[in-house]
């Protein structure tokens, strides 16, 4: 099974680049995240004209998380993380393929920190983590893929010294991060590349696509009955240099 996930930043906006991403590389199953709209707006019609059926929870103007399966109808699990009833963000959302239980997630960025928004990132965190644990202790097969908003280690970023104060690379973010593998969750694209860069993320705003200067801030991980059957992965790099994916 290809599983893959992609931050689409709007996905109304972006709906032709999805389509051709999903044409080009044919997923089984796609993890989106940052959607920006709501429940209503999601454009099912012309995924499943595309192959996909989808689950999906919307939230007017940011986050949003969905599942995309091809010729396969994804059975909705869970569409919010346990731990925090009044959370209502949309940024968790969980469903079964074919035997294989698929969450997308996209962790709260946290900045700037510290600040209550950093606070909300380390709580988000700590239910992932409660979380996590009950899915391992279950022994289901599990992939928990997305955009985790952390630099997990000095490798996955390129050199720099701008970024100390940003909350993606605190040492409470990666020591949360952490706390994921030393459950027994596989790091898959780190288990595949474990040396050089491997940049999942290039900033809009300044001219880092260009000089090449990324980080790692999406992650695959894989409990154990799912790590035992990965033979390989990578990044769309080419993906970031589609017209309009800003």
């Amino acid at each position: 099974m290809k599983i893959a996930t992609l931050k689409i930043n709007n996905i109304n906006k972006r709906l032709e680049n999805l389509l051709a991403w999903l044409a080009k590389t044919e997923p089984d199953v796609a993890c989106l995240q940052e959607l920006k709209a709501e429940q209503g707006a999601f454009p099912a019609q012309a995924l499943r004209a595309a192959g996909y059926e989808a689950v999906w929870h919307g939230e007017r103007s940011w986050n949003g998380v969905a599942i995309l399966a091809r010729g396969h109808a994804p059975v909705l699990v869970r569409s919010s993380l346990p731990g925090n009833p009044k959370d209502r963000q949309a940024r968790y959302i969980e469903a079964a393929v074919n035997g294989i239980l698929i969450a997308s997630l996209y962790l709260p960025n946290g900045n700037p920190q510290p600040g209550p928004k950093f606070t909300y990132k380390l709580d988000w965190f700590e239910r992932l983590t409660t979380y996590a644990a009950q899915l391992m202790a279950a022994g289901v097969p599990v992939v928990s893929a997305g955009d985790y908003n952390v630099v997990p280690t000095e490798q996955d970023i390129y050199e720099t010294r701008s970024l100390d104060d940003n909350a993606l690379i605190q040492l409470e973010s990666r020591q949360a991060f952490a706390r994921l593998p030393a459950q027994g969750w596989t790091d898959a694209l780190r288990q595949l590349h474990p040396e050089g860069p491997l940049w999942t993320f290039w900033d809009y705003k300044r001219e880092w696509w260009p000089k090449d200067k990324g980080m790692r801030l999406d992650h695959f991980l894989l409990s154990p009955a799912v790590a035992a059957e990965l033979v390989g992965g990578g990044v769309d790099r080419w993906m970031r240099g589609v017209e309009r994916t800003a």
